[in-house]
């Protein structure tokens, strides 16, 4: 231990350790998060520099006896520092002297917290991912027993066509999917190494940045000096993919919101709320909150671009500010989604209600148009004939019942075929054809187009959905173990040369 006392930060020395800013430059509130990473960092770096001779075994195995110490007291036992990277080292040079100094040696802090900031935030995005296999899986779950379920669809709010809950939940998992996909995607380029690249001009030491990253389970480097440390386009990839994810979900909740409103599903009381004041109230709270975390994800996505717009090369302070933006986002939007998994899985889908507004609006009108159309009849003049008897039977018979709306609709089809074909109904096809496209379950069946409603499509669908998150699950597992892997080595090394 040097016999002086070592200054409250490294970094600042008495200075620039005073002064009424030094708590504005601070970033200590937000730095607990990579206060793991930066040790690992730390590790890497101080046994890099013992294989290359850049500093000596014993040294590194001093350093590395220090920062074990460091971590065993914790993030709260940190002196004073303008952040956790001046802390640690603060942190070690209390513990073991001036020897402590020397693992900053051929780095800066840009390429640390560069670094840092890469190594914790991908296991954020692998939790974000683990997140959306937890409502695919839950949503594929629930389609696979409500593939026949019968349900109204909507286009602008109103009934449009039958559909099943199957083939709606459907739509949502493979619209995840791809967000799944973006968040993969966006993964590789933030698991790039920038150690080693020093305050933006690289460094005259011998180092092996190759080796650092081996070590900290990096796939490669970020290869330009000043780009490694200057870069936070990775941030905005991630904020992105996650707002979009979070869009995504909104809708869902949206739409599950609204048809909890009109009776068709009811959410588990786990998953709901009520009134302070009105006892009979059960409320989707849990769902408006998924909804409105989407702008949480888009007021992400503004605060970070805009931080980083017009910023010269190569580092500069405000980037200080850009990262809390990507740490808010990706807790927001991974508890939004897994709360969105628990909700959809749990609900309960009303299947008479279901059954009864699947007919709703003559929402069956495009089967029989697509009927005229097999037929012979342009479809144009089929979609004619059909608005036509549409507006006929909502005008003339208000207060009738379904089966009497049926037959009052088939002898309003044999009147407009008449006047805009020229020719009865019958010509074309059989009343009982028709009677048949009216009905909700049947007009589902007919539309075993790939990706359709029918059981069979859907069924084909489910297929395929369970092998896309297989597929997905075997992949994050695969990356989780690359990093485990990664974590082992680097704690080996440091054994060894400790």
């Amino acid at each position: 231990m040097s016999e002086e006392e070592p200054p409250s930060d490294v970094v600042r020395r008495d200075r620039f350790s005073g002064g009424p800013a030094r708590g504005f430059l601070s970033s200590m509130d937000d730095d607990a998060r990579i206060f793991t990473a930066d040790l690992a960092v730390d590790r890497a770096h101080v046994v890099m520099l013992a294989e290359q001779g850049i500093v000596g075994e014993q040294e590194a195995a001093t350093v590395l006896s220090a920062l074990d110490d460091v971590e065993s007291a914790g993030f709260s036992a940190l002196p004073d520092g303008e952040d956790v990277h001046a802390a640690i080292e603060t942190a070690v040079i209390e513990r073991v002297g001036d020897v402590g100094g020397k693992m900053h040696t051929a780095r800066s802090r840009n390429d640390e917290v560069a670094t840092c900031i890469r190594y914790r935030l991908r296991e954020d995005v692998l939790e974000a991912i683990e997140a959306t296999l937890g409502l695919r899986g839950a949503l594929a779950e629930v389609a696979s027993d409500r593939a026949e379920t019968v349900m109204p669809g909507y286009t602008h709010l109103q009934p449009a066509q039958p559909t099943t809950v199957g083939h709606y939940l459907l739509s949502y998992e493979e619209a995840i999917s791809r967000d799944t996909a973006r968040l993969f995607d966006a993964y590789g380029r933030v698991n790039q190494s920038p150690l080693g690249s020093a305050a933006f001009a690289g460094t005259p030491f011998d180092v092996d940045r190759e080796r650092t990253a081996e070590l900290l389970g990096f796939d490669g480097l970020v290869a330009n000096s000043m780009d490694a440390v200057s870069t936070r386009d990775f941030l905005v990839e991630v904020v992105s993919s996650l707002a979009n994810l979070a869009t995504t979900v909104s809708g869902l909740a949206e739409d599950l919101v609204v048809f909890s409103n009109k009776g068709l599903v009811e959410l588990a009381d786990d998953y709901s709320s009520t009134s302070s004041i009105m006892p009979q109230k059960k409320n989707p709270d849990t769902l408006e909150l998924v909804r409105a975390t989407a702008g949480d994800a888009a007021s992400g996505v503004n605060g970070l671009l805009t931080t980083l717009k017009g910023l010269p090369r190569a580092y500069n302070r405000d980037l200080q500010n850009a990262t809390p933006h990507a740490w808010e986002t990706v807790d927001a939007v991974s508890e939004a989604v897994a709360v969105a998994a628990g909700a959809a899985g749990t609900a309960d889908w009303n299947e008479e209600v279901l059954a009864d507004a699947a007919g709703e609006g003559f929402s069956t009108a495009t089967g029989v148009a697509d009927l005229l159309a097999m037929a012979g009849v342009p479809f144009r003049k089929a979609h004619e004939m059909v608005a036509e008897s549409n507006q006929i039977v909502a005008i003339e018979n208000e207060n009738i019942s379904q089966n009497e709306v049926k037959e009052a609709y088939l002898d309003a089809l044999d009147a407009t075929a008449e006047e805009i074909l020229g020719d009865s109904l019958s010509a074309y096809v059989e009343r009982e054809a028709v009677a048949a496209a009216l009905d909700p379950e049947k007009s589902v069946s007919a539309r075993d187009s790939t990706g359709g409603p029918a059981a069979e499509a859907v069924a084909q669908n489910l297929t395929t959905t369970e092998k896309r998150v297989a597929d997905d699950e075997d992949a994050l597992a695969a990356e989780r173990e690359k990093l485990a892997a990664a974590d082992d080595r680097l704690r080996q090394e440091v054994s060894r040369v400790a």
